[in-house]
């Protein structure tokens, strides 16, 4: 059974970081591209990041570019998303996705997310 685990999210003030973490387990995780999403309230689940199975290449949302960094421990199972220079408008439940490499642009797996808030 795949299981991803969000980790790391809470409340911080603006312009402060944080560091989420997803664990992965029941599937092959070093041949999954990953990758976080998020939605705020009243809002649509939206894109955030991305990095392919191997970490060498990444993506990321305009809104999130400079600020957000998506990296990955193989040995560890693990996706993680530094967020840095956090504003209000971050405010969401982070998701953790992941699916195997070239197979299209659909995510299959979820996490159940992690709530960050950033206070003005």
């Amino acid at each position: 059974q795949v299981q991803l685990v969000e980790s790391g999210g809470g409340l911080v003030q603006a312009g402060g970081s944080l560091r989420l973490s997803c664990a992965a387990s029941g599937l092959f995780f070093s041949i999954c591209d990953m990758a976080w999403f998020r939605q705020a309230p009243g809002k649509e689940r939206e894109f955030v990041a991305a990095i392919t199975w191997s970490g060498d290449s990444t993506t990321y949302a305009d809104s999130v570019k400079g600020r957000f960094t998506i990296s990955r421990d193989n040995a560890k199972s693990t996706v993680y998303l530094q967020m840095n220079i956090l504003t209000p408008e971050d405010t969401a439940v982070y998701y953790c996705a992941a699916k195997k490499f070239a197979t299209g642009p659909k995510y299959d797996y979820w996490g159940r997310g992690s709530q960050v808030t950033v206070s003005s």
